[in-house]
């Protein structure tokens, strides 16, 4: 371990039981232990997503199966309805009555044709002046209508981006359309055996290219000179680095809390109720169907996934805490998921680094926060390189490989 590298990065991992604390061992109707794994913080990946494209950039696809999440839901007056994504599924959807779906898929057609270069498309609304509740107000939607869009095709976790300019969220409705488009049933993958597949495979890749990973190595200390890091210590030996990457856990003196986070891990043995029976999905609450400031999230994966035991499902069911009682703020999630056969619950600080790594060279992301899918984590990946870096990460400088297999995600 006495060696030197350019850069480190610090990672950890743990199962369900020891992460609880909970004595003794599974009961026997949970199946065999390596018949499960489950993810403390799932998300899924867009198929058109920024996620999806570094992968695809990085060719670690070739190392990871895909399946596509068979459903994407929203919740509106106490019921589980399908996200309707095209104009034909807004005209047959029973989240709105005729005149709504009518304006509704107005509403989608023009972001659809939305093309910032041409003026002609945009019908008055100024992709960097008019605001999105400028858009629901041309195109005459109500307030549910405005919900699921924001929060459920957009990816939003508040209403603050109502009054901000309108093309960041034209672009999350088309990025929603495209990745539908990818696979029809929902926008969204999952890796099979969860995860835990991603560092697997970057570890490969790593490997080819000369990286070495080190399993079960406790750190005791990050090692700093004159503010600057240059090695991490770990049983006695110092590992020496340039750089280091690691999550707010390994040096919360460089970080500020922004808030709180609850998940609840749900073992089911039946699929979500009102979701026609599928193998996974992701379920969206928005803030205003359930009185919050903020959403709550609902994603399910099952046996299909390798991830349970045949016939187990797994739901997580997560949102930002709010009040001194948060589990109390899952419950319009937990009603929907019951019977439930265990559930584990935790409570998780979330930081932000005040620490930009310019002088100490340690660069610090950020917690992962409660939404189900990888766009506001990618978003940090990229902080974090352009903090080390000095430059914006560039999707089109990196030549995608010709033979990549990343478009037979199995159905």
């Amino acid at each position: 371990m006495n060696e030197d590298y350019d850069v480190i990065v610090l990672g950890t991992g743990l199962t369900v039981y020891k992460r609880f604390s909970l004595p003794g061992k599974p009961p026997e109707s949970m199946g065999k232990g390596r018949d499960w794994n489950v993810d403390l913080v799932p998300k899924f990946l867009m198929a058109n997503g920024q996620l999806v494209s570094m992968l695809l950039i990085t060719q670690v696809t070739r190392y990871l199966d895909f399946k596509v999440v068979e459903g994407s839901f929203v919740y509106k007056g106490g019921k589980i309805h399908k996200v309707p994504s095209s104009e034909t599924e807004a005209l047959s959807s029973s989240l709105m009555g005729i005149f709504e779906k009518r304006r509704f898929r107005g509403l989608l057609v023009w972001a659809a044709n939305y093309d910032v270069n041409n003026p002609k498309t945009w019908e008055g609304l100024d992709p960097n002046k008019s605001t999105m509740a400028d858009v629901y107000k041309k195109f005459g939607v109500n307030q549910d209508t405005t919900d699921f869009t924001g929060h459920s095709l957009a990816l939003y976790r508040t209403d603050e981006y109502l009054n901000k300019p309108c093309i960041e969220t034209i672009n999350r409705i088309k990025l929603y359309s495209e990745s539908l488009a990818r696979y029809g049933k929902s926008p969204y993958l999952y890796p099979l055996y969860g995860l835990g597949e991603l560092p697997q495979g970057f570890a490969r890749l790593s490997a080819i290219y000369g990286g070495t990973y080190m399993l079960n190595k406790p750190i005791e200390e990050i090692v700093i000179e004159d503010g600057k890091v240059v090695g991490v210590k770990s049983e006695g030996e110092i590992a020496r680095c340039k750089q280091l990457i690691c999550d707010p856990s390994y040096i919360q003196d460089r970080t500020t809390k922004v808030g709180q986070v609850i998940r609840a891990i749900c073992i089911l043995s039946h699929p979500v109720g009102q979701t026609n029976n599928v193998n996974s999905c992701q379920i969206i609450f928005p803030q205003n169907q359930v009185n919050r400031k903020h959403d709550i999230y609902v994603c399910m994966i099952s046996f299909a996934h390798n991830v349970a035991a045949q016939g187990k499902y797994i739901a997580i069911a997560s949102t930002t805490v709010e009040t001194n009682d948060p589990e109390k703020e899952l419950k319009p999630a937990l009603d929907i998921l019951e019977p439930i056969d265990q559930k584990f619950i935790s409570i998780s600080d979330l930081y932000a680094p005040t620490d930009m790594g310019t002088d100490s060279q340690i660069f610090i992301s950020r917690s992962y926060d409660a939404t189900t899918h990888f766009e506001t984590t990618c978003d940090d990946i990229k902080d974090i390189y352009k903090r080390m870096t000095g430059s914006d990460f560039d999707f089109s400088e990196i030549e995608r490989t010709k033979n990549d297999i990343f478009g037979d995600c199995p159905e």
